[in-house]
């Protein structure tokens, strides 16, 4: 049994059908199990729990060979973090323990290290999730991925703004570069690394086949779609201000620490090691752009 936290949100919807397409038992954990119907549609037992109610964890976990462990959540207080990331994978990790789990699978953040963990919330409660699961002796692979781009996702927005605004904005001076990776191509490797031997106790840069600048980028989804469209680069100092205003708001597009990750520098990784280990195909940038635009 394979038991999958975050099972409902943009990576735990596809990690779930990648394991189930190779007929593996999963179970998801769930706050509100009545709104997983599609999951259980695809075969996968759901049951009630929260990252922040350690009971439930240990119910979770009963029975269980592997997790994959992908909660997380990117804007709110210092304290929200600590109590479902931090906190949270410290009671999973122990409930797994007690449950004897061989393996765990913990989904990170490309960017996240010893350096970057005082810089937000985010990168902090990453690397303290990091800590916590190679603290323990249950076997474990840890993926760091770049952006993760599909047809849901943040890569739609990038491509509507594209398709129907006169001009492209794009924050900061275009010149930091990204390694986009498609989330089918993610799940595909959660999906492996539950059972692959030569993943053991690893971390791995989890980026797509191509390094770009955010200016190249959008030139890629311009050719794509066959747009020619004026770029405009705003300050990050006069988009700070902008998301000061708005990022409390349900909703709001883009906060101050997101910024302050962008502006840190390059988000791009080595993927030699994760080829190396799990072998499989990765959609270029272009068929990601391809593919997304299918599906808006």
């Amino acid at each position: 049994m394979i038991l999958v936290t975050g099972a409902t949100g943009f990576v735990g919807r596809q990690a779930v059908h990648a394991l189930r397409a190779r007929d593996l038992p999963v179970r998801s954990l769930a706050r509100r199990p009545e709104r997983a119907s599609t999951l259980r549609s695809s075969g996968c037992e759901v049951v009630q729990g929260d990252m922040t109610d350690a009971d439930s964890l240990r119910r979770a976990t009963e029975g269980v060979d592997a997790i994959v462990h992908l909660v997380s959540i990117i804007t709110g207080r210092p304290a929200d973090f600590e109590r479902i990331m931090i906190q949270g994978t410290r009671d999973l990790v122990a409930a797994a323990e007690s449950a004897g789990v061989r393996r765990l699978v913990l989904v990170s953040a490309l960017g996240t290290s010893e350096e970057t963990r005082e810089l937000v919330p985010y990168y902090g409660a990453k690397w303290e999730m990091e800590q916590a699961v190679q603290g323990s002796p249950i076997e474990h692979v840890i993926f760091r991925p770049s952006f993760v781009f599909g047809r849901g996702g943040v890569l739609p927005t990038f491509l509507r703004q594209v398709r129907w605004s006169p001009v492209t904005t794009v924050i900061g001076p275009g010149t930091q570069r990204l390694q986009p990776i498609w989330v089918e191509d993610v799940a595909a490797h959660l999906a492996a690394a539950v059972d692959e031997p030569a993943a053991a106790d690893r971390t791995f840069d989890l980026v797509g086949p191509e390094a770009v600048t955010w200016d190249e980028l959008y030139a890629r989804i311009k050719a794509v779609l066959g747009k020619r469209r004026v770029t405009v680069h705003l300050p990050f100092g006069l988009v700070r201000i902008g998301a000061a205003l708005t990022e409390r708001l349900p909703g709001a597009p883009l906060t101050r620490d997101q910024l302050t990750m962008l502006a840190d520098g390059d988000n791009v990784g080595d993927p030699s090691p994760v080829r190396k280990t799990f072998g499989l195909e990765l959609v270029g940038l272009d068929e990601q752009i391809r593919r997304a635009d299918r599906g808006a």
